[in-house]
């Protein structure tokens, strides 16, 4: 049964620390597994359908084929991105996906805030479509999941495997963070996968539409992602 004393309110940094070292030497699909056993329905996967979505998707199959599983449509993405989904509805019938969104149509953005907002303003444009409405999701789970992994950037290098998330106020579970971009592609192929079709383009980390350009090959990963605004994240994970 899942121990419902766990959640943001009751972490301890001490507890915090005491349940990493306890995980430190699992594979993913061991800490899905306590993920899961912990929190049971008070488990939201945040997927973003990029490469290791694709792989934490699979894994989630294993241990829990129904998950909820939560994607942040901000009806500026991909349409490669909104196929795939389409895809991996197929391959895992069961797993219960739900495209999330914003309050705002893009019509309303704009009356209210101008048009392209993710030019003028790229951080409101995020908060109000992708933040405001996983805070939304979040109101109802007691913890997420996210396929963060330390080698993509320097901000994301010290991420643990469980992790305190003071934005959202919820626990925050990263089971991929010591596998790399190549361990990332050899599952994708070994278990013939479904992927974002925009990866064989240069497309490493894949987003909104407007807010993603390809990156030169053996370039950062998170270099296409807001390209020349300075901006690297869209605030998910800060």
């Amino acid at each position: 049964m899942p121990d419902i004393t766990l959640s943001y309110e009751t972490l301890t940094t001490e507890h915090l620390d005491a349940i990493n070292k306890d995980l430190e030497n699992k594979d993913a699909l061991d800490i899905l597994k306590w993920a899961y056993s912990q929190f049971g329905e008070s488990l939201v996967y945040a997927c973003s359908f990029g490469a290791e979505g694709m792989v934490l998707i699979d894994l989630i199959s294993r241990v829990c084929p129904d998950a909820r599983i939560v994607f942040l449509d901000t009806h500026v993405h991909f349409k490669e991105t909104y196929e795939l989904i389409e895809r991996v509805k197929v391959r895992y019938p069961k797993l219960r996906i739900e495209l999330k969104e914003p309050d705002l149509s893009l019509e309303q953005q704009a009356e209210q805030y101008g048009i392209e907002l993710w030019k003028s303003s790229p951080d409101l444009c995020c908060k109000l479509r992708k933040l405001d409405p996983l805070e939304d999701v979040l109101k109802g789970a007691v913890a997420w999941l996210s396929g963060l992994r330390r080698e993509q950037s320097p901000t994301r290098a010290n991420t643990q495997f469980v992790n305190e998330d003071r934005r959202f106020q919820s626990i925050k579970v990263c089971p991929l963070i010591h596998w790399t971009w190549d361990d990332i592609w050899t599952y994708i192929k070994l278990y013939q996968l479904p992927y974002n079709e925009l990866h064989d383009k240069g497309y490493p980390s894949i987003g909104c539409e407007h807010c993603t350009a390809p990156v030169k090959e053996g370039g950062d990963s998170r270099a296409g992602r807001w390209s020349g605004t300075g901006k690297t994240e869209c605030g998910l994970h800060q």
